[in-house]
């Protein structure tokens, strides 16, 4: 009975290991991406930063010039 119970733990904790890696495997892969998206997110908002200081420089093609 009692090297049944110890086989048991053993395979619970053999069990739980490969889980523990999986879940680490899968949280990295996310941090990963999450730290790409972010990179991407702020390439976005410093293009999106740039464009609109643009439009504000230049004077648009459909208005008048001042001297009209």
């Amino acid at each position: 009975m009692n090297e049944d119970r110890l086989v048991q733990i053993e395979t619970k904790l053999a069990h739980q290991e490969q889980m523990l890696m999986e879940l680490d495997d899968a949280l990295t892969t996310q941090q990963s991406t999450i730290m790409t998206l972010e990179r991407m997110c702020a390439s976005m908002a410093e293009r999106m930063q740039s464009l609109s200081g643009d439009e504000t420089a230049a004077p648009r093609g459909d208005e008048r010039p001042p001297h009209y």
